[in-house]
């Protein structure tokens, strides 16, 4: 069975045993960040590299919240309504799509819209009420590494050194 891939059909890069067991190989490159790691990666695949035995790993891995502000009922309404109201246009949207008149479809865009903020704003501010004495803050959570390690099969190893040494002067050589 292949795999499509943004026009290009190939062979799943793993199969189903893999999927819970770490990537076996030699680390070609180690580095701080995520983006790095994809723009290595990416350096390879522009080098001719077949790429779909890469993989980056990353380690040591740490949760970030980092606090946005103080909660408040107004915040909290105005969260909730403009959440409802983007829900509500795209709902809008895709009934009028089903309705022929224009000046009725506006009239429905703008009920859909109204009734799904107001909806919003008090299921926001429900919400808030039920966590506001163990939560008074807003924050975004996110999960990253220390390091990001790219790693390719043992016997591939010498060929992705030698495709980055080549890009590395192909780049030079554009300068």
């Amino acid at each position: 069975m292949a795999w499509f891939n943004g026009g290009v059909s190939t062979q799943p890069p793993f199969s189903a045993r893999d999927a819970g067991s770490l990537p076996r190989g030699e680390t070609i490159a180690t580095l701080e960040t995520y983006p790095e790691a994809q723009a290595l990666v990416d350096r390879l695949a522009k080098a001719d590299f077949d790429v779909s035995t890469t993989s980056i790993v990353g380690s040591d891995l740490k949760t970030v919240e980092r606090v946005t502000g103080k909660l408040s009922y107004g915040k909290a309404a105005l969260t909730g309504a403009a959440n409802g109201a983007f829900m509500g246009l795209i709902f809008a949207v895709l009934l009028s799509l089903f309705t022929p008149d224009p000046t009725s479809a506006f009239r429905l865009m703008a009920a859909a819209v109204l009734a799904t903020t107001g909806l919003g704003m008090i299921l926001s501010l429900i919400s808030y009420a039920v966590v506001r004495r163990r939560r008074d803050f807003s924050s975004t959570r996110q999960v990253i590494a220390s390091s990001y390690q790219v790693i390719v099969p043992p016997e591939r190893a010498a060929a992705a050194r030698l495709a980055l040494g080549e890009a590395e002067l192909g780049s030079v050589g554009q300068e």
